[in-house]
């Protein structure tokens, strides 16, 4: 066994997870198992602890090195299972030293937790990767950290302050992708709407993905990961406005559609803010689809409460659906509020998702009969622009490949994902 690893969370960790590996295996580390962990609910680092144990049964001889954002914000807790060997924080997961040291001198016990302050953390380095196997898109990291504090959210705590790649070795690093026949890009990042602040001259998100499109004329599709829709720049609208090759897929940081709630949140937006940004989008952007992050079961919800965050979802046109029933996390603001009970945020959690799972039906049935241009995932798997999951028979486009743009035809769903066929001839 050489190095494999385990990742949980977003798509951030997932690319990551590619360059601790890339790194691990050039430091000549071995029989190793890397657990990428993620802090966003207590569920997570549940599975992440479950994960490890599960690791060890199987690998008795392998070293475990667990590390993300629940190893920054919970070291103690990973030194503390006996299955684990390693514990390394958010910035010495990347470095290669870190398995260098490990590849040639062993883990001393002395040395089992390797977790610096990552607030002291001031650059993010433009980890340069052909792509993520076995994937038709690649991602990029553009931004890491966040500067806000959400009364929620534990994150900043396990990624640090906001800090930006700049622009340059953005665009370098999409232009050895492109070259190595990526056809779609992802922006990705804790807080990409932040993306230039610590950046001189300050260049907004929008400013970033017009050089890109600029400068690497053979990028078939831009996308980006997930927005706040307050931080959105004008260029950044201008973009999505004419510029067809950044998809027309918007992930938003929406988190609740109450403004009592939004506010104990410490949120920065109103819903009538994410009401009137989709509005305008849509006005400018006719196929656009959104999709939102929604907590179910904040701290003092009411039932009314809840209702505006159900409602909000039709009053956007919301499709693909992001639920999380509200997990208190330790050292955050609203661990220490009024709690519902676990039964009642459930319950709304389930509402919520069953809201999601009819818009995403609709949308569905709104596509039957378009004509798509899909990027191939694998045999027989693509998606859309609107980032819509679509299947066909591999036997009809048999020369569709991982990682190729090929244009069919929506002919039906599922309720869950897009059916196509291809063009017929007259159609064509």
């Amino acid at each position: 066994m050489s190095v494999d690893i385990v990742t949980f969370g977003c798509r951030l960790n997932s690319y990551e997870s590619e360059v601790m590996k890339r790194e691990a295996e050039a430091a000549g580390l071995s029989d190793a198992i890397l657990i990428n962990t993620c802090a966003v609910t207590a569920e997570a680092v549940r599975q992440a602890r479950q994960s490890i144990r599960k690791a060890r049964r199987a690998n008795p001889d392998a070293r475990i090195i667990v590390t993300g954002c629940a190893a920054q914000t919970e070291a103690e807790t990973f030194a503390g299972m006996v299955e684990v060997d390693l514990v390394l924080g958010n910035s010495e997961k990347l470095e290669r030293a870190s398995y260098g040291r490990v590849a040639q001198f062993g883990i001393e016990e002395s040395e089992k937790v390797r977790v610096n302050d990552i607030m002291s953390v001031r650059e993010t380095a433009s980890h340069l990767i052909d792509g993520l196997e076995g994937r038709a898109r690649a991602f990029v990291q553009v931004q890491n950290g966040c500067d806000h504090r959400c009364t929620f959210c534990i994150i900043p705590f396990g990624r640090g302050n906001s800090r930006s790649v700049p622009m340059g070795a953005v665009v370098d690093q999409i232009a050895r992708l492109v070259d190595n026949g990526h056809r779609e890009i992802v922006l990705t990042g804790v807080d990409i709407t932040s993306y230039g602040g610590d950046l001189p001259g300050t260049p907004t998100l929008g400013n970033l993905s017009q050089k890109i499109l600029k400068h690497v004329p053979g990028l078939d599709r831009l996308r980006l990961s997930s927005i706040d829709s307050i931080e959105a720049d004008p260029a950044l609208m201008e973009l999505i406005a004419h510029e067809p090759r950044l998809m027309p897929h918007l992930h938003l940081s929406l988190q609740s559609g109450d403004d009592m709630i939004l506010k104990r949140m410490k949120r920065r937006h109103l819903r009538a803010d994410t009401i009137r940004f989709c509005q305008e989008v849509r006005a400018a952007r006719p196929d656009v689809v959104f999709g939102a992050d929604i907590i179910a079961g904040f701290p003092t919800e009411t039932e009314e409460m809840f209702e505006n965050t159900l409602a909000i979802v039709d009053e956007c046109g919301l499709t693909h659906l992001h639920v999380f029933p509200f997990s208190a996390r330790r050292g955050t603001p609203a661990a220490r509020m009024p709690q519902l009970e676990r039964a009642i945020v459930k319950a709304r959690a389930a509402r919520l998702r069953r809201k999601g799972e009819a818009a995403l039906a609709a949308h569905l049935q709104d596509e039957v009969g378009k004509t798509r241009e899909i990027l191939v995932e694998r045999d027989g798997l693509g998606r859309s622009a609107q980032f819509t999951q679509v299947e066909f028979r591999q036997a009809d486009v048999p020369d569709a490949h991982a990682g190729d743009l090929v244009t069919l035809r929506i002919s039906g769903h599922t309720g869950r994902h897009l059916l196509a066929t291809p063009l017929d001839t007259q159609a064509a």
